[in-house]
């Protein structure tokens, strides 16, 4: 009985943790560090890993500072078409969460004073700022997943943030090509933000959650995605100028790309949506390591 729930707290804890998206957090420090590679055939594992590591508790953080922030804002409504939360289902208790929550940045920010005494006071800025922002998504009086600036939160934290970190992390400088690669998995990781506001959109709407979707409505939403997910592969060819590399080898993704788009154009919001949010994560891991496959041959 007691194997039992034990197994059963830590699915719960494992499910909160929202398994099917942490790739969102490997993929940048993969390309960045990749691309450090194709630059000075150097590679230093332990900031990678480190850094591999923060990202991801601050991901984790995130998402569970979002699960029992929604709770509490009454935003996880039984209308709600995604997968059951934490909080709301009575998994866990808030103030379980909460010490989790306070757990994985605490740690987030003890791996990151490594970091910054590896990469100097600019990694400091990027700590700093990763930790508000993550707090901030569905903390404070304005709420960033309550507005309409969801995708460009995620872009800029899950691309250029974490990809130009990364990068500066194996070489202490930056470059356009990084910049342009971490506008890419940036992309991705706004894609992933957009299914996951599309198919909630009908209940956010009820609950004042002012996404983007619900702003814009499911028309022109799908126009973003099909942006989102395009727009990656048409930015290889300026890539390849920059760069002596086959970083044409994403373009074998792009029927697994054109199939995810058809889908979501088609696909009334729903729990299909589910599936389809965890397999454009998943592209983006593709995506990723294919560009950094080409990048270290």
């Amino acid at each position: 009985m007691n194997k039992a729930v034990s197994n059963s707290a830590l699915k719960s804890w494992w499910l909160a943790f929202r398994p099917k998206t942490l790739s969102v957090s490997l993929a940048p420090v993969l390309v960045g560090s990749a691309l450090a590679w194709h630059e000075s055939r150097t590679f230093l594992w332990l900031p990678a890993l480190v850094a591999l590591l923060a990202a991801m508790l601050i991901q984790v953080g995130t998402n569970l500072h979002n699960d029992v922030k929604d709770h509490e804002r009454g935003a996880d409504t039984p209308e709600r078409l995604g997968p059951s939360r934490a909080t709301a289902s009575g998994w866990l208790s808030a103030g379980q969460v909460k010490r989790a929550v306070a757990l994985c940045f605490g740690a987030a920010v003890l791996l990151g004073v490594y970091l910054v005494w590896h990469g100097g006071w600019l990694i400091l800025l990027v700590g700093l700022f990763s930790v508000a922002a993550g707090l901030a998504y569905t903390g404070g009086p304005r709420p960033i997943a309550y507005s309409a600036t969801g995708e460009l939160f995620v872009w800029l934290f899950f691309g250029v943030v974490a990809v130009m970190g990364s990068y500066f992390l194996q070489t202490f400088h930056f470059a356009w090509a990084a910049f342009v690669i971490a506008c890419m998995v940036g992309f991705f990781a706004a894609a992933v933000i957009v299914v996951n506001n599309t198919r909630d959109l009908a209940s956010d709407r009820k609950v004042g959650k002012n996404t983007l979707a619900v702003r814009v409505g499911l028309g022109w939403s799908r126009v973003e995605y099909t942006l989102l997910m395009a727009v990656p592969f048409l930015l290889l060819p300026l890539l390849g100028l920059q760069l002596n590399a086959p970083v044409w080898l994403p373009l074998l993704a792009v029927p697994w790309a054109l199939l995810l788009v058809r889908r979501f154009c088609r696909e009334a919001p729903g729990p299909g949506h589910n599936r389809l949010l965890a397999q454009t994560a998943q592209l983006q891991l593709l995506f990723s390591i294919l560009l950094s496959a080409g990048l270290i041959l």
